[in-house]
């Protein structure tokens, strides 16, 4: 199977703190630089960088080419009834119905190997060849990387908040904060108790990494 992770600074606090997370991640065929920062920094140190690839955009492509996803059996692992529903019924409306289902795993799912087992069991039954991971990092990595001997062969795409945004059930950021690469600051607008915490974290860790990196390579 392929797998697709799309970084940005909470991947990179997450491979810092956690070995199993930078281990998966390590496996996957196709990492894109999703966060700004990542990507100014990997041009600053020469990495041939053609541009930042999000999984917002990664999602909204796919979606907006229904006629290529008839191939495809599809299967959504989603944060929410509501997404869930709400990836169905787009699905419906392109005709993709047939070839699609969504499971809501139960919080802590990554953790728990009975229901971790039975959601790849599911995803597996469904002969799914293209698995959106809609549950966010490090959830949805650690559970491809422990269960792919049990998933079917397939591209799973580590796409965290992404479908929730290209569904409309998220604002999408406007044009100008997209540009100025605000998207960070706008999410933390719309969750702010969810995400303050976790986005200061994160820039802590991509610091103490990106300081570690330029005095060991200098």
């Amino acid at each position: 199977m392929g797998l697709l992770v799309t970084p940005n600074i909470q991947h990179i606090a997450l491979m810092r703190t956690n070995d199993e997370f930078r281990q998966a991640c390590r496996q996957a065929e196709i990492l894109t630089c999703d966060g700004f920062p990542l990507y100014y920094y990997g041009r600053c140190r020469g990495l041939p960088l053609p541009g930042r690839v999000t999984g917002r955009e990664i999602t909204e492509d796919l979606m907006s080419m229904p006629g290529a996803l008839k191939k495809h059996r599809i299967f959504a692992v989603v944060d929410s009834e509501r997404t869930g529903k709400a990836v169905l019924e787009w699905a419906r409306a392109h005709g993709l119905d047939a070839g699609f289902a969504f499971y809501v795993p139960p919080f802590g799912f990554e953790n728990n190997a009975i229901e971790s087992r039975h959601m790849a069991q599911l995803i597996c039954s469904h002969g799914t060849t293209l698995l959106f991971m809609g549950v966010g990092a490090p959830r949805s990595e650690l559970f491809v990387s422990r269960y792919k001997d049990y998933l079917p062969p397939c591209w799973a795409l580590c796409i965290g908040q992404s479908l929730i945004v290209a569904l409309g059930l998220l604002p999408k950021p406007p044009a100008i904060v997209q540009r100025l690469n605000l998207e960070w600051l706008w999410r933390i607008v719309l969750e702010p108790r969810r995400l303050i915490r976790r986005y200061v974290w994160a820039l802590y860790e991509f610091l103490i990494a990106m300081c570690r990196d330029l005095l060991r390579f200098g």
